[in-house]
C-alpha cells in the first residue's frame, strides 16, 4: 500500500519534467524562399513516421535574430552562410550539425502579362525597363536582397536602379510586388519564380555575379535535445527530402 501511494504521488512530479529522451514536435525556422518545397517535406516526413513537424517562415536575417532572443527552434535553415555563421558565432546552433542542404539561382521576374525583354548582362538597360516603376527586391540584410545587390553592382547597373528600389522584408514578398502588378520588375529566387503562376522569369543572372546561393541547415541548442530534429535534420540530405527538394527548382548538395 505504502509503494502505490508512493507511486501516485510521484506521477505529477513526473509530467512536470522537461520531456528528456521523449519524442517531441518539431519545430523548424526555415527561410521564406523554402516554404512550399519544405512544407511538402515535412508532409512526408510525418506520413512515413508519425512525427510532427512545425515550420515558421521569415527571411533567414529576422530568424536568426528570433533565435538569439530565444525563439524556440530545434532546427535553422538559412538562405545564406552568412545568417547561419551570425548564429555560430553566438553559439546558437550545434557546429557539428551544420551541412549545406541546397543551391538556388537568382532571377528578373515581370508579372506574366508583361512583354518586357531583357537580356541580362553588363550595362543591361533595366532603369529605362522599368518606366515610371520600380524594382522589387528584398532588403538589404535579406540574403536575396544582398545576392540581388551584389548581382546588379557586379553588372554595372546598381547605380541606376539603387533610388527605385522597392524593398521587401522576404523575397517571398518582392515576388508578391511583381504578382500583384505593383511592380513591373523583380529579383527573385529562380523556385519562388517557378511556384508563381502570377509571374514570368526575364532571364537568369550569371551564377559569377553573386555569391553562391546556399542554404546551410543546422540544429539549435535547443534542437540539440530534440532527437527527433535531429533525425528530421538527417531526413533532410535523403533521397526523399532531395527528391521533392529537386522537384520544386532547387540543387541538392550531397552530403559530406
Amino acid at each position: 500500500m505504502l509503494r502505490r501511494r508512493a507511486l501516485l504521488l510521484s506521477l505529477p512530479l513526473l509530467a512536470a519534467l522537461p520531456a528528456c529522451g521523449r519524442e517531441q514536435t518539431v519545430t523548424v525556422f526555415a527561410a521564406a524562399s523554402l516554404q512550399d518545397a519544405l512544407n511538402e517535406v515535412g508532409g512526408a516526413y510525418t506520413r512515413q513516421t508519425g512525427q510532427p513537424v512545425r515550420f515558421s517562415y521569415a527571411a533567414s536575417s529576422a530568424i536568426a535574430r528570433q533565435i538569439e532572443q530565444g525563439a524556440p527552434a530545434d532546427l535553422f535553415v538559412s538562405a545564406d552562410r552568412d545568417w547561419m555563421d551570425y548564429a555560430a558565432e553566438r553559439r546558437l546552433i550545434q557546429p557539428a550539425s551544420r551541412r549545406d542542404l541546397l543551391a538556388n539561382r537568382l532571377v528578373l521576374i515581370a508579372p506574366a502579362g508583361s512583354e518586357a525583354q531583357i537580356a541580362i548582362g553588363p550595362g543591361m538597360p533595366l532603369a529605362p525597363a522599368l518606366g515610371d516603376g520600380r524594382l522589387a527586391m528584398a532588403a538589404p540584410d535579406v540574403p536575396a536582397g544582398r545576392y540581388g545587390r551584389a548581382a546588379l553592382t557586379s553588372l554595372g547597373v546598381w547605380e541606376s536602379v539603387e533610388a527605385r528600389v522597392a524593398p521587401a522584408e522576404s523575397v517571398r514578398a518582392a515576388l508578391q510586388f511583381v504578382a500583384r502588378g505593383e511592380a513591373p520588375l523583380g529579383v527573385v529566387y529562380e523556385t519562388d519564380a517557378k511556384a508563381d503562376r502570377r509571374v514570368r522569369i526575364v532571364g537568369a543572372f550569371p551564377a559569377e555575379s553573386h555569391p553562391p546561393i546556399v542554404y546551410p541547415a543546422a540544429l539549435t541548442g535547443r534542437g540539440a535535445g530534440n532527437r527527433a530534429a535531429g533525425r528530421f535534420l538527417a531526413y533532410l540530405s535523403g533521397p526523399e527530402a532531395s527528391a521533392i527538394f529537386r522537384r520544386h527548382g532547387f540543387s541538392v548538395t550531397p552530403p559530406r
